[in-house]
């Protein structure tokens, strides 16, 4: 009977021990490749391997922080393969929440530059980072801010007890993080050089792990002492750089070199390699995901033979339910900001987010930060939202760093064809309980030139309101931007448009994307232009000017994910605009009429279009656009001056460049389809077809005036564009094909590189 207790003990201490065998997994940095990290998870609970501690940098510290935070491997393939990840992890913002009340006037501009003065120096603050990190920041803030709160900051009670790597940027030296925010710990650990903006943690400036331990399997050791590791690493062993490899030379400098190894007394080490696959190629997840899945699979034998105990992946399942059933849901009652010091600003953002509202749920929240994000007096925001146990609410703790009040802005555009220009801008930015903006920019090229100065003022009432004023000088000059005219002797300009316009307006929001503005212009045209294509270097050109007052009612909206070139989102506008003015016409030479003659125009334009994206799949999007203008305006003083003073039809960026007469009118209906083949996130390419019929057609007489065609819809014409598109850091490179149904060259090719994009006119 002795002998039978004493054989019952020893099995059972054998079977206790057996269950307390503990499992570490520690996951590599690696970018995309880090992707792999999921199917090594995912086998390993098919398998019954158990994971009781977990750890990563970096990218592993993305995937090690997911699981900890109750994520199923199932839901975090869908998370990368997800848009929402995509925006993310680029920057972009969805069309959504992209708020265009807050946005200024388009401009070429490439590059932002900010300006700081400092000991009576201006100092240039260049960027600091190539992806804007509102998307990813308010995306950590989500997913992780109910497992915070469930843990109460302590990394040890997550569903697996969890830390990760960073490091002290200005001591250079590693940063264990296993408290505190969650979603604060991975930003930090997966914060690489000049991708992303670092962050402070606990009073320090903190970059990526991979700086300085790219493998955290010391530290596990350390920290949860398993009894066996399980490592994963899909970080290649940094070769020589290319000389054309910025971004590889950039890696070997920063990161040190790591020992991925494993001591076999310790656990298992599995590798997976990869030739073909970049820092940031996360649209290879289902070849990366495969490859780590033949890895785990490949070691799973050994796995099993050193690791007895096994987890049911119902048993897990069942946890895992359980721990996200206790995430308390997002709620947010107080909004504390910090960053600024002047209480009128922090009054500003708060009545900007809330609204006067006790609470705001999660996606108001968003909404709200968004409209923020846009804001150009703000550089940067970062949501860290923390639970308060007495309320039942989140408190939003908004850590704000506003822009430099002085930005300088160049752009402009470099074609191969002479419409090439430069442009550059300046603005000083101030903000209390409003926002003021002074702004200025000049365009300076061959073809077209402009000076503007004027400034804008924004309300953050309950329903937000901005009054705005700007003062333009702008100049068109058509013959520079085309050599399809043969004339004799010395060849004049063919024609010039010189415009000065003072135009106010008030502007309310309407919903997200759109806005509702009132205004009021003064402006003043001067046009120059000869009558007929046979010109001697003796003849002078006609002039038209037309001096006139109008008011108009816009109703527009606009969620362009770019601003030439779209490829998603929705544009439209509605605008109903009175005008009342004098011409005065001085006859050149190549006119019949020998004296000046002056009219009085009153007239109504009403005017309205839209443009729409549609995404078919992955590959294919299709666009479909509508344009139409009415108008009881009588024709001017000659063809010419009828024709460049009616509204023009121009939805490819060249058509703006060169005069189409044929796409004039002063009541038209338009419309066109565009197709969209996707290449690459970037890089695309578009044929577009596009139909104008002039409700009654401008027509030419035999002394050069201008009369209405009797026939209504009498003609129609017909514009094409085929163009290859890479959108760039500089904006869109293109390389277009473009035909115009007109009377002399119809077929223009055109390489580009920047915007086509002017200062608007007065009416």
């Amino acid at each position: 009977m002795r002998r039978f207790f004493l054989l019952f003990f020893i099995l059972s201490i054998g079977t206790f021990s057996s269950n307390a065998q503990k499992v570490g997994l520690v996951l590599s940095g690696g970018g995309a490749k880090g992707l792999a990290h999921i199917a090594v998870i995912k086998a390993l609970e098919e398998n019954g391997i158990p994971i009781d501690y977990i750890a990563g940098t970096s990218m592993g510290a993305i995937v090690g922080g997911l699981y900890a935070a109750g994520y199923s491997t199932d839901e975090m393939e869908q998370l990368f393969k997800s848009d929402q990840f995509k925006f993310w992890s680029t920057g972009r913002i969805q069309e959504e929440y992209r708020y265009y009340f807050l946005k200024l006037e388009e401009d070429p501009s490439w590059l932002e530059l900010n300006l700081l003065k400092k000991e009576d120096k201006l100092k240039i603050m260049p960027p600091t980072n190539i992806i804007p990190e509102e998307q990813i920041d308010f995306a950590f803030m989500e997913m992780f801010s109910a497992v915070t709160a469930v843990s109460k900051g302590d990394f040890n009670n997550l569903f697996v007890p969890y830390f990760c790597i960073a490091t002290d940027v200005y001591n250079n030296r590693e940063v264990v993080l296993r408290q505190g925010d969650l979603g604060e710990a991975i930003r930090g650990s997966m914060t690489f050089p000049l991708y992303f903006k670092p962050i402070e943690i606990d009073g320090s400036l903190v970059f990526d792990g991979g700086i300085v331990n790219n493998f955290p399997v010391q530290n596990m050791k350390e920290l949860f002492n398993p009894d066996i590791i399980i490592g994963h690493n899909v970080s290649n062993r940094a070769r020589k750089p290319d000389p054309d490899d910025v971004m590889a030379q950039i890696e070997n400098m920063i990161l040190q070199k790591t020992d991925y190894v494993i001591d076999p007394k310790d656990g298992i080490l599995m590798e997976t390699k990869f030739n073909n696959v970049s820092l940031l190629d996360f649209k290879k997840i289902d070849q990366i995901i495969n490859a780590g899945y033949e890895t785990a699979n490949r070691e799973m034998e050994v796995i099993k033979q050193r690791i007895s105990r096994r987890v049911r992946p119902s048993d897990i399942q069942q946890k895992r339910l359980q721990f996200n059933m206790r995430k308390p849901q997002l709620i947010f009652r107080n909004i504390q900001i910090e960053g600024v010091e002047e209480a009128t600003q922090r009054k500003y953002i708060i009545q900007s987010l809330k609204h006067q509202s006790p609470v705001i749920s999660l996606e108001e929240l968003k909404k709200q930060y968004f409209k923020l994000v846009s804001d150009q007096h703000i550089k940067s925001l970062r949501p860290v939202s923390r639970f308060n146990p007495e309320s039942g609410y989140f408190d939003l703790h908004l850590l704000v760093k506003t822009n430099n009040p002085m930005q300088v802005k160049f752009g402009g555009n470099i074609s191969s064809r002479p419409v090439n220009q430069g442009f550059l801008s300046g603005d000083y930015r101030l903000f209390k309980e409003r926002s003021y903006t002074l702004s200025t920019n000049m365009y300076f090229g061959r073809f077209y030139s402009s000076v503007k100065a004027g400034a804008r003022v924004d309300f953050p009432t309950e329903v937000p309101f901005y009054i705005a004023s700007y003062f333009t000088l702008n100049r068109w000059d058509y013959f520079s931007s085309t050599t399809e005219f043969v004339f004799e002797d010395v060849r004049p300009p063919y024609i010039t448009q010189n415009e000065t316009n003072f135009r106010s307006e008030i502007g309310i929001p309407i919903k997200t994307r759109g806005k509702l503005t009132l205004g009021g212009a003064w402006s003043n045209s001067r046009d120059m232009y000869y009558l007929t294509e046979s010109i001697k270097a003796a003849d002078t050109p006609d002039r038209t000017t037309f001096g006139a007052l109008s008011g108009t009612i816009n109703i527009r909206t606009n969620s362009f994910n770019d601003k030439q070139y779209p490829t998603e989102g929705l544009a439209s506008s509605l605008s109903l605009n009175y005008i009342s003015g004098n011409e005065k016409n001085t006859p050149g030479t190549t006119s019949n009429s020998l004296s000046k003659r002056k009219f009085s125009h009153d007239y109504y334009l009403l005017q309205g279009s839209y443009d729409r994206y549609i995404k078919i799949n992955k590959v294919f999007t299709l666009g479909l656009m509508a344009e139409g203008v009415y108008s009881n305006k009588k024709p001017f003083s000659n063809y010419v001056s009828t024709v460049l003073s009616a509204p023009s039809f121009n939805p490819v960026p060249h058509s703006k460049t060169i005069y189409l007469n044929k796409f004039h009118a002063n009541k038209y209906v338009a419309s066109g389809i565009k197709t969209i083949f996707k290449i690459s996130d970037q890089f695309h390419f578009r044929a577009e077809a596009y139909g104008f019929v002039p409700v009654r057609e401008i027509v030419e007489t035999d002394n050069f005036m201008a009369v209405y065609n009797e026939d209504y819809y009498s003609s129609i014409n017909f514009m094409g564009s085929g163009a290859f598109v890479l959108q760039s850091a500089l904006g869109p490179i293109s390389f277009s094909v473009n035909y115009y149904e007109k009377s002399q060259t119809k077929f223009f090719a055109m390489f580009n590189i920047g915007y086509i994009l002017f200062n608007r006119k007065g009416y």
